[in-house]
This record gives C-alpha cells, sequence and structure tokens, in this order.
C-alpha cells in the first residue's frame, strides 16, 4: 500500500468515529473561522473574489457569505477562502506553516451545502480536512518548501480541502486517495507576494479550498487521480522540496492529531513574527515605555522570518501585516489584537514610520530556526534613551498549543470580529 493510499484509508474510516475531545476541538475551529470569513467578507479583495466566484459558478445551493446569491460548490469554497485568509486572523497550523481553518471549513461548509449534510457530518469532514493537510504539510518539509518560494496554506490545503469534501460525499478509501492524487495536480501558490506585493495572497486559501473540492468532485464523476499522489516519484511531498519527509504522512496516525497542533491567532499579522510582537507587548506591559523612549530595536527570530518577513510595513495593509518592523512597531503604538490597527488609513502614520525606522535589523538566530516551526521563537532588544536594554524572548506564543487562547479569549475574539 502506497503512504498516499494509507492516509486516504485512515482518513476514510474517521467519520462517526472522532472521540468527543477532537469534535470539541473541531467547533473551537469552526467557530473561529466562521468569525474570520464574516469579517474578512467585507474587505474589497474578497468582494472582488465573490464576484468572480458569482460569475463564474451560476446557480446553486451553497452559500457565499456576505452575499444573497448561493453558487456552486467549488466557487463557494473558493469566494469564502478568501474572505477567510482575508485579514491575516485565520488559524495556523504551526509546523505545517500553514492556514487549515480557511481551506478546510470553507471546503466543508460548501459541500455540506452541497449534498444537505447534518451538523456532525460537517464536523468530521473540517476534523478530516485538519489531519489530511496538516499531514502533507508537514511531510513535505515546510522550511524547506517554504524558503523555497511555495505558500504552504495554497500547496498543502488542496488536500484538506479534497478529504473535507470526500467524507460528505461518502466516499471510500479508494476514492478517497483518487482525490488526493488529483489534488496533487491542483497544487499551487508562490510567496512573491512577500517581495514584490499585489493581493494574490488573499487568494491563496480560496485557491486550495476551490482546487480541493473540483478534486473530490471530479472523482465523484468517475475520473481517477494518481494512486501515490503525495509519495510517488513525482508526488506533492518530493517535488516541492528538497527536504521530504515522507513518513510524516502516516507516523502515529491515531496516536498524533493535527487537531491538537492548531494556533488560534490573537493578532492579524503573519504568525512567524508574533513571538517578536509578544515580547514587544511584554516588555512594554513591564516597563511602561512609550514610542518616544525608543532609541534602536533589534530583532530575532527563525531563518524565515529574517527572509520573508523583513520588509516595509507601510506600502500597503498585506505589506504591515507581514513585516516584523511594522508589527514592532505597531505593538509599542497600538493593540495589535484590535484589526482596526492595520487599517489602511493607519498603517503610514508619521508616528509608526519614525518608530518602524528604529527597528534596525532582523536577525536569524540559530536558538529559533531549532524549533521552527513545530515552536516559534522570536525576540528583541530595545535601547531606551535612559541607557537602559531590555531583552525578551518567547518560544510558544499566545494562541498555540503551547499557550493557547481562554475560551473568553477565543470569544473575544469573535465579538470583535462581528460585522
Amino acid at each position: 500500500m502506497t503512504a498516499s493510499a494509507e492516509l486516504a484509508e485512515f482518513c476514510a474510516g474517521l467519520p462517526g468515529q472522532l472521540d468527543d475531545r477532537l469534535i470539541v476541538l473541531t467547533e473551537r475551529y469552526l467557530l473561529d473561522t466562521s468569525a474570520c470569513i464574516e469579517f474578512g467578507a467585507q474587505l474589497p479583495w474578497s468582494q472582488s473574489a465573490a464576484r468572480y466566484a458569482l460569475a463564474q459558478g451560476g446557480t446553486g445551493s451553497c452559500e457565499v457569505i456576505g452575499h444573497e446569491a448561493r453558487t456552486s460548490p467549488a466557487m463557494a469554497a473558493f469566494a469564502n477562502g478568501a474572505a477567510g485568509h482575508a485579514f491575516e486572523l485565520d488559524d495556523v497550523h504551526e509546523e505545517a506553516i500553514s492556514h487549515p481553518g480557511a481551506v478546510v471549513v470553507p471546503a466543508a461548509k460548501a459541500v455540506a451545502d452541497y449534498v444537505g449534510a447534518s451538523r456532525s457530518q460537517l464536523l468530521d469532514a473540517i476534523a478530516v480536512g485538519y489531519e489530511a493537510m496538516g499531514r502533507a504539510g508537514i511531510a513535505v518539509g515546510p522550511s524547506s518548501h517554504m524558503l523555497g518560494g511555495f505558500h504552504p496554506t495554497s500547496m498543502s490545503g488542496v488536500f484538506g480541502s479534497a478529504a473535507a469534501a470526500a467524507v460528505l460525499l461518502g466516499f471510500d478509501a479508494p476514492k478517497f486517495n483518487h482525490a488526493f492524487g488529483i489534488a496533487a495536480s491542483l497544487a499551487s501558490g508562490t510567496m512573491e507576494f512577500a517581495a514584490s506585493g499585489g493581493m494574490a495572497k488573499r487568494i491563496h486559501a480560496a485557491r486550495a479550498a476551490e482546487g480541493g473540492v473540483a478534486a473530490a468532485l471530479l472523482v465523484d464523476a468517475g475520473l481517477e487521480g494518481a494512486t501515490d499522489g503525495l509519495a510517488g516519484t513525482y508526488g506533492f511531498c518530493r517535488v516541492f522540496t528538497d527536504e521530504t519527509r515522507v513518513h510524516l504522512l502516516t507516523e502515529g496516525l491515531g496516536e498524533r492529531w493535527m487537531l491538537d497542533e492548531i494556533t488560534i491567532k490573537p493578532y492579524a499579522a503573519c504568525s512567524d513574527i508574533h513571538p517578536m510582537m509578544q515580547a514587544t507587548i511584554e516588555l512594554v506591559a513591564d516597563h511602561g515605555f512609550g514610542a518616544g523612549d525608543v532609541v534602536e530595536i533589534r530583532a530575532f527570530g527563525p531563518t524565515k522570518a529574517a527572509t520573508q518577513n523583513s520588509l516595509d510595513g507601510t506600502a500597503s495593509v498585506m505589506a504591515a501585516q507581514y513585516s516584523a518592523q511594522w508589527n514592532i512597531a505597531a505593538s509599542i503604538l497600538a493593540d495589535p489584537t484590535d484589526p482596526a490597527t492595520y487599517d489602511t488609513n493607519r498603517i503610514n502614520t508619521e508616528p509608526v514610520r519614525e518608530l518602524q525606522a528604529k527597528v534596525v535589523s532582523v536577525e536569524a538566530r540559530p536558538e529559533y530556526d531549532a524549533t521552527y516551526a513545530w515552536k516559534m521563537g522570536g525576540g528583541v532588544e530595545i535601547d531606551l534613551v535612559d541607557g537602559t536594554r531590555l531583552e525578551r524572548s518567547v518560544h510558544g506564543q499566545w494562541g498555540s498549543m503551547h499557550d493557547p487562547l481562554s475560551e473568553t479569549q477565543l470569544q473575544r475574539k469573535v465579538t470583535i470580529l462581528k460585522p
């Protein structure tokens, strides 16, 4: 049996067998992602994605959040995936460096609308989707994969959405594996947005959600996929990395659950820089300094953050949400738990420009590479005008499996995001 077939067989056997603990976690991620979708659906780039989806998808039974019209499963998954990933608020599987909620939940909800599934069937589909997407993400060697220029959410996401759709379509193990085989040919998405901007990242979860749904529907229509799409000679986990870890597709199935390893994001910024932000926020809380007290700031993190998150955040909302320098400044000047911090009219004000300029370096350090991305780390050194040097390091940031949000904190986030 191929590794892809083994994972497919495991996933196909999960519906109706998941224990209460895992279902409770799934409910938690569904709540968070649904709030992200509702918030994101109002944003201009999400509106563009929805207009496209409604024009291309025709009539159908599947809801597009924020719109009265309904459309086809694949196009509803696309539109709602764009909304879920619209503002860097969606959950993260740290080791896979991907956003499963914004891919899996829209795909599952679209196909649930299509087949008239129950809530328990929807939850099963979401749980299985998280497992498949997480497994693909950790097995592709995420650090090499991402530093090679591939965006993990868009790449491994097709396997999560395909799995969620396969559950709701009632696939047996062979059909499940055919969906994985087709999904492998639909994986796409590069990191160029981090280098030259644009809005393409906003549709990466959308494309992954759409692609996985399309893969499953093609199987349902009789098309067959490669039998080892994930781990074969030219499978996903070998083609898109220099450090494949194919054994992680199946190692510990039923013992290690991807659902246990999810970060619910407190800040609307790239999760790789959350430890730097948290370290800054903690220092401000402990020492009571403000922007005018700062002479210079040096930031430290993993190679990925030093390579892909060191940029001018004043250029656009996307840049602000991805910039280590900008977010460190915002952590002193504002409240990053409030999405309004990243409003278009706030990202290029004089105070934030001046303080961002004082973040003079974002340096890679071995201790953060050593735990990346299973346990995110980062830190800052801040020199003040009185000669004080403040230092703080965070390993396992707030919101992650190492320091999860409480139910009260999650409800606060959901409340803030409500339209």
